[in-house]
């Protein structure tokens, strides 16, 4: 097969001149309130010439690199011998020849996408020299002997980082799509980039915010949130919502859901196609769901503690004046279900058996493993941090938006790049985005105890190890069902970490494996017919054995977790409306909480 020509620079089109004085003028006026605002930034000391805090870490490894030169020689050979077959190669299909390529990326991997990295030679040159280089930063890091392991790890993960944003998908002459895209614009697109990066750098105040999905196609309780119900309680911390039954009965035992507040709980709710706690109404479960305060300074002092007895405790006092029941299902997600798992602990030591089954859904308590968040958790980085949120009081919910990005930066952060400044596109509108874009802010307090007690110290799984109001905590003691659903792909919360909880609680036990990843693998509901997930009775010590006995079963985990929490009570009842009960309803769903932006 003849390659294909590269794109056609001859035949450039010159850019409308209007719209380039419209554009150049409208850069010049925004351009110096961007870079005064800098300046400011700079006078007044607020910016860390190294917020990541990873000097350190290079320079160690750095030096045991020097210490031991013959393994490094042995790279660059194996590096220059390689390279020097991708010449022979490109030069072998400027003759005519199809030589095998030296090497390819990974199959999951996007950005090499159009058929141009493949059927021309300069590109297909420059990819593979691209993955060459790659491969052998992150041999070289990975094969620095003598580490620490939290060094390792940190200087292994932004080794990545710098070889992501080093992908030729990521600059103008490298990338043949977006050359394609300026030969036929005659540059236009490069002009609308410019101006969605300056308006990206106005939305952050200085500070690059990437626009990852036409937000004004969304709003909050107009068309994503729209599952019908009230709020029927409050507090400092959250509002509680009661959502209207679709269903004539309704199982007894209500459902309580505690979402994280890292995020915002509409993520169960997003659009009625995809919204579980519409789906769990519809399977006649009252469903109530806690939706946490986007906190500012003045609940800057807000602990750990005060999630707890404000939210599942003021939820489930709550739940019983609206219904009557003094038991409930309860469902955590995430940092929510670290919360219910404490809360549980609590419970047990006060012999308080209100909660009849628990769910987690990607949970943590076992934080020895965390995964790549583990990069952000040494002591330098907390101290850094902690200096910070006490000065305003909490943590802008940006950096902790910025945190998880990282986590899949060319899916997250290059893409939109490429998309949004070089090819001078608008994103696509998508609700997941939408919601992922709508950070949320963490009290100081609570923070900081996080971070270091459960992440840094991992005292939670210690009998003992943490103190709530009085009660030194045992995860032993919680003997309530559970349900434990985990995801295969869960950058956030690993599978196998999470998988350790199932040597901890003492109560009958399902352990559920979906595929994808945090997200996606959770909000996957059965109508889509997306993805698999895995499941087995037994809980064998090792999550590997687990998985090699597990049976792989195609779509959506969430009738299987039906099945699982009707089982334990099949009681029906009248359904339920918010109001019948002691609580009268405060406004409708999603309430006004889940409304407050950070930047609010």
């Amino acid at each position: 097969m003849a390659d294909k020509d590269p794109p056609n620079t001859a035949a450039f089109r010159l850019p409308d001149p209007a719209l380039v004085s419209r554009t150049m003028a409208d850069v010049a006026e925004r351009g110096q309130r961007i870079v005064s605002d800098f300046l400011k930034r700079q006078s007044d000391g607020s910016t860390d010439p190294d917020p990541l805090k990873i000097g350190h870490a290079f320079l160690e490894m750095t030096q045991r690199l020097m210490a031991n030169p013959a393994r490094l020689v042995q790279a660059q050979l194996g590096f220059w011998h390689d390279y020097l077959t991708l010449w022979q190669n490109t030069a072998r299909r400027m003759m005519g020849d199809v030589p095998q390529p030296v090497i390819a990326e990974d199959d999951k991997d996007r950005r090499f996408k159009d058929d141009a990295w493949r059927d021309h030679e300069v590109f297909d040159f420059i990819r593979q020299s691209y993955l060459l280089s790659a491969r052998y930063f992150r041999s070289v890091v990975e094969g620095t002997e003598g580490l620490e392991p939290k060094t390792a790890q940190k200087v292994d993960f932004y080794t990545r980082q710098f070889v992501d944003a080093m992908s030729p998908t990521n600059f103008l002459m490298t990338n043949p799509e977006v050359l394609r895209r300026t030969a036929e614009s005659g540059g236009e697109n490069l002009l609308r980039g410019l101006s969605n990066l300056l308006s990206d750098l106005e939305r952050g105040r200085g500070k690059l915010r990437i626009r990852m999905t036409d937000d004004t196609k969304f709003q909050v309780g107009e068309n994503i949130a729209v599952t019908p119900g009230k709020v029927v309680f409050q507090n400092d911390l959250m509002q509680l919502i009661q959502y209207a039954p679709s269903t004539e009965t309704v199982l007894k035992r209500p459902l309580l859901i505690i979402p994280p507040w890292i995020n915002k709980f509409y993520i169960l709710d997003l659009r009625p196609k995809n919204s579980f706690i519409r789906w769990a109404v519809d399977q006649g479960h009252t469903v109530f769901v806690i939706s946490w305060v986007n906190p500012d300074e003045a609940l800057g002092e807000k602990g750990f503690e005060d999630y707890m007895l404000e939210g599942p405790y003021a939820a489930l006092g709550a739940i019983e004046q609206a219904t009557g029941e003094k038991g409930a299902n309860v469902i955590g997600y995430c940092l929510g279900g670290t919360l219910l798992a404490s809360t549980l602990a609590h419970m047990a030591s006060k012999r308080d058996t209100r909660v009849k089954s628990a769910t987690f859904f990607t949970t943590m308590v076992d934080f020895e493993e965390a995964g790549e968040l583990g990069v952000f958790i040494d002591e330098e980085q907390l101290a850094a941090l902690e200096d910070k949120m006490q000065k305003v009081g909490f943590l802008e919910g940006r950096e902790m938006a910025t945190t998880f990005n990282m986590l899949r930066a060319n899916d997250l952060i290059w893409s939109f790049v490429v998309n949004n400044y070089l090819m001078g596109q608008e994103p696509f509108p998508f609700d997941l985005l939408y919601w992922n874009d709508d950070s949320t802010r963490m009290p100081a307090k609570m923070h900081s105890f996080y971070l270091r007690r459960m992440y840094q110290q991992n005292d939670l799984v210690k009998p003992g190890g943490i103190d709530l109001l009085g009660v030194k905590l045992d995860l032993r003691k919680i003997k309530v069902p559970t349900y434990i659903l985990s995801t295969r792909e869960d950058h956030i919360a690993p599978w196998k970490s999470t998988y350790r909880a199932t040597q901890l609680y003492k109560g009958p036990i399902r352990f559920v494996l979906a595929a994808s990843g945090h997200i996606a693998g959770v909000a996957n509901p059965p109508d889509a017919g997306k993805y698999s997930h895995w499941v087995h009775d037994d809980m064998p010590r090792d999550p590997d054995e687990w998985f090699k006995g597990a049976t792989e079963l195609a779509g959506s985990w969430w009738p299987d977790w039906h099945r699982w929490v009707a089982g334990l009570d099949r009681t029906q009842v009248p359904a339920r409306q918010p109001g019948d009960g002691a609580l009268t309803p405060i406004e409708d769903a999603p309430g006004s909480y889940v409304k407050v932006m950070a930047t609010d």
